[in-house]
């Protein structure tokens, strides 16, 4: 299903058009009927001859209404220009030709109406001419310009035989799984509920959805859906639908809402946008300029930031970021358009190149119009990369969201970006920029090194103080360091694989006099306390990390081996006698009662052994 659009100054006949095509009054208010002046949105819908159904949008012309026709017109696949053959080009005429320029729309069938109100033939060719002149340079360029009257009927077969081979080129919409819908029309049905109107694009939108509302983020259920008076079950981008919301009423939803599914869309108020000033602009445009945002059906004023030029002047283009007075839900490359408000004039617009920026940004910053450049017109590999140079990888549904790439066409460029080794894959279905993964692993070289120089008894940095220091996350750590031959994780700490304790021949001194305490002694050794009293703190904590000693207790140690040996004979204790306790053990191992409780403790810590009452059996 395709969605075209009519404008055209007032008087020009667009609307005896519509009605001539479909048989369908666009006009719905009794006073555009009265004063034959279309005021709002109009809809109305007619099946080709190869049996695809045309959806029309029919837009105000009046420059009163202007802002009305923005928003319904965003979504059309092809425009229809209206221009009266006894009138000719009108000064609304070229701004209705500029605002589809600006907007991207590139097919396009030029009306010529009311030829049966004209008798000389050389009239009609010197509009035609104007015509074409006007259309120089624009996206609308190449488009056929079609004489018709909607009186007579003369044209009629000619627009409905063009309009079918224009449609029957056109590429399927973009399903990037993101289905949006700009809502232009809000409603109540009896016995049905709210009901909502737009242009779905983005992907498809089933019955029982779940669905959200943007700004307000009120969330609602699809009931029904219809396209062109026929229920349906799915709705696919590109089509005129009307969603029944369950849930919400007409109160909870307003023009310039944008309908998606749960939590996909986040309105925004500071975007980075490619920016063209149209050449007939009175004015140049100067930072921070008060002028009124139009994208999709919504519209809020916005402050305007100049990012590479001290002011804009008409015919070129620039890059802008905008700052919104309302928060509005957008996408990228989404187009825009902006006016003054006073005198009320459309001054320029363009493509939404970043709806989420991650800062308000300095002006003149090369890296900054380096980065807007690549996402503006960068080939998909290189934007794909763009989108990944994020703090965390991006998972597939991410990147479509930030691309609006469809499946096979995300899928292109994530290959194009890996064999150019742009982009990595890092764990299952994620995609990181390789600059990024490689800053990742200098830093976190970096930060064990200076661990292990500022700690050399330490056997290596606790993983989670890196993960701290490195501002990650545990699953990404643990996949980088998966990849990585120069670090060792080794249980909770993490360091260099050439990093080994080295002790000062103080240090061994003192090592050799705890050690000959220790054997002295061995199932009841030096406490803690008074080991650190010998070797220090960091030699017994290094002691310790190396495995020569085991701590079981804040104050109670013992060298590895010997406490293995006191395990075991605990072991066998139990074995031949089914239980041991605390008094038991002590006499059993020549402790005091103080050791004997710290290794049963351990022991049941471990699962070596297991309390029951006042005894310990095999755990």
């Amino acid at each position: 299903m395709r969605v075209i659009g009519t404008a055209g100054h007032v008087d020009h006949g667009k609307s005896t058009l519509v009605r001539r095509l479909t048989g369908i009054e666009p006009d719905r208010w009794a006073e555009e009927q009265a004063r034959g002046l279309t005021i709002d949105l109009g809809f109305a819908w007619f099946d080709l001859p190869d049996g695809e159904t045309v959806g029309i949008v029919d837009v105000p012309g009046h420059r009163d209404f202007i802002e009305n026709m923005l928003a319904g017109i965003g979504g059309i696949d092809v425009a229809l220009p209206v221009i009266a053959a006894d009138e000719g080009v009108m000064p609304q005429t070229r701004e209705h030709l500029a605002i589809l320029d600006l907007l991207g729309i590139q097919n396009g069938i030029v009306l010529l109406t009311k030829t049966d109100l004209i008798e000389d033939p050389e009239w009609l060719d010197l509009v035609e001419l104007d015509v074409q002149e006007v259309l120089e340079h624009t996206t609308l360029e190449n488009a056929p310009i079609l004489r018709i009257s909607a009186h007579t009927g003369e044209g009629i077969d000619d627009l409905v035989n063009t309009l079918t081979e224009h449609l029957s080129t056109l590429p399927q919409r973009t399903d990037y799984n993101q289905p949006h819908l700009p809502i232009d029309r809000v409603f109540s049905v009896d016995g049905f509920g709210t009901v909502v109107t737009g242009t779905l694009s983005g992907g498809t939108l089933h019955i029982g959805d779940t669905v959200d509302i943007q700004p307000s983020g009120k969330t609602g259920r699809v009931r029904g859906l219809q396209s062109y008076k026929q229920d349906i079950e799915t709705a696919l981008p590109g089509s005129r639908v009307a969603v029944n919301i369950a849930g919400l009423s007409t109160d909870d939803i307003q023009r310039g809402d944008v309908l998606a599914y749960l939590g996909q869309l986040h309105p925004t108020q500071l975007i980075d946008v490619h920016f063209r000033h149209l050449a007939d602009a009175d004015r140049p445009l100067k930072h921070n300029a008060k002028v009124k945002f139009f994208s999709g059906a919504s519209e809020t004023m916005a402050t305007v930031r100049l990012l590479n030029d001290e002011t804009l002047h008409p015919n070129n283009e620039s890059w802008l970021q905008l700052r919104l007075r309302d928060a509005i839900p957008l996408t990228q490359r989404d187009r825009f358009i902006l006016r003054y408000p006073s005198p009320a004039q459309t001054i320029g617009g363009g493509i939404i190149i970043d709806p989420n920026p991650k800062q308000r940004w300095k002006r003149f910053q090369p890296n900054v119009i380096s980065r807007l450049e690549t996402l503006y017109e960068g080939t998909p590999a290189e934007r794909v990369t763009q989108a990944t140079d994020t703090p965390q990888p991006q998972t597939f549904s991410q990147l479509q969201k930030t691309t609006a790439y469809d499946d096979a066409q995300l899928q292109d460029a994530i290959q194009s970006a890996l064999d150019e080794q742009k982009l990595v894959q890092v764990g299952e279905g994620q995609f990181w920029a390789f600059e990024r993964l490689l800053a990742l692993q200098s830093n976190m070289l970096n930060k064990v090194t200076d661990y292990h120089t500022s700690y050399p008894l330490r056997l290596g940095i606790p993983r989670e103080e890196l993960r701290r220091r490195l501002e990650t996350s545990q699953a990404l750590l643990s996949i980088i360091l998966t990849e990585n031959d120069t670090l060792v994780a080794q249980d909770d700490i993490v360091r260099h694989h050439a990093h080994t304790i080295t002790f000062s021949t103080q240090q061994k001194q003192a090592i050799a006099q705890l050690d000959t305490q220790i054997a002295d002694n061995p199932h009841q050794p030096p406490s803690y306390k008074e080991a650190v009293a010998i070797v220090s703190e960091d030699v017994l904590k290094a002691k310790i990390a190396l495995g020569d000693i085991v701590q079981i207790s804040p104050d109670v140690i013992f060298a590895t081996a010997d406490f293995e040996g006191i395990v075991q004979s605990v072991l066998r204790y139990i074995e031949e006698n089914g239980t041991v306790d605390v008094k038991t053990a002590r006499d059993l191992l020549g402790t005091s009662r103080k050791y004997a409780i710290a290794i049963l403790e351990y022991t049941d810590a471990q699962k070596i052994t297991r309390r029951v009452g006042d005894e310990r059996v095999r755990g």
